[in-house]
């Protein structure tokens, strides 16, 4: 039985679900791993991020598939769980970020290397403004709420990718001993931010807003 437009439509962001939690893991490995090597505050920070925005992914996925099935809205406790989870998960890592932060600082800790952050977040920006167009595209066709807002909170992770561009441009051009450590407050402040948002929709106080 051949596929209404609207079913192929859900299917879409489904595919696109699943694909985002998938880039997200790797890219996190990755970012994990060289900004251990090259001892990249904001790398490292930039991965452990990306393992954040999986979980919240994966919620978000599951909303979709929800919706694509029953045609509901309204947030189910799978939901509600991992919006606590990822909120916790930005708050810590706030804390954890900017602690290390202030550290790196007072002790004058710089990178070896900033090459992979910018290769990183290179790539990283051109996916994610694919993802965002696609994603906003088709939540337009659906008139979904929910999908539209998923495509809304992609431009975080574009402005994050930003700020790790420019750091470690900055770095590998200047060699500025404090940018690594001003792009890591950078990733913390958007952090917290999706932080207090996740816990604001786990209440229902927003379920669209990003």
């Amino acid at each position: 039985m051949e596929k209404s437009p609207k079913e192929n439509l859900f299917s879409t962001a489904l595919y696109l679900g699943i694909f985002t939690i998938i880039y997200n893991l790797l890219e996190g490995t990755i970012s994990v791993f060289f900004g251990f090597e090259d001892e990249s505050l904001a790398l490292f920070g930039f991965g452990i991020d990306s393992y954040i925005e999986m979980i919240s992914g994966i919620g978000i996925t599951h909303m979709i598939y929800r919706i694509k099935k029953n045609n509901e809205v309204e947030q189910d406790k799978f939901e509600i769980t991992a919006l606590k989870i990822t909120g916790y998960s930005f708050y810590f890592f706030t804390f954890g970020i900017v602690s290390t932060g202030i550290i790196n600082l007072i002790e004058q800790n710089v990178p070896i290397s900033s090459f992979w952050g910018v290769v990183i977040s290179i790539i990283s920006i051109l996916v994610m403004v694919l993802l965002f167009n696609k994603k906003l595209k088709v939540g337009k066709e659906l008139l979904s709420e929910p999908i539209i807002a998923d495509a809304n909170c992609t431009k975080i992770c574009i402005y994050m990718s930003i700020i790790l561009l420019a750091s470690s441009g900055i770095y590998e051009l200047t060699h500025f001993k404090y940018v690594d450590s001003i792009g890591a407050f950078g990733l913390a402040y958007f952090s917290l931010k999706e932080g207090k948002e996740c816990f604001e929709k786990a209440k229902g106080k927003i379920i669209f807003k990003c």
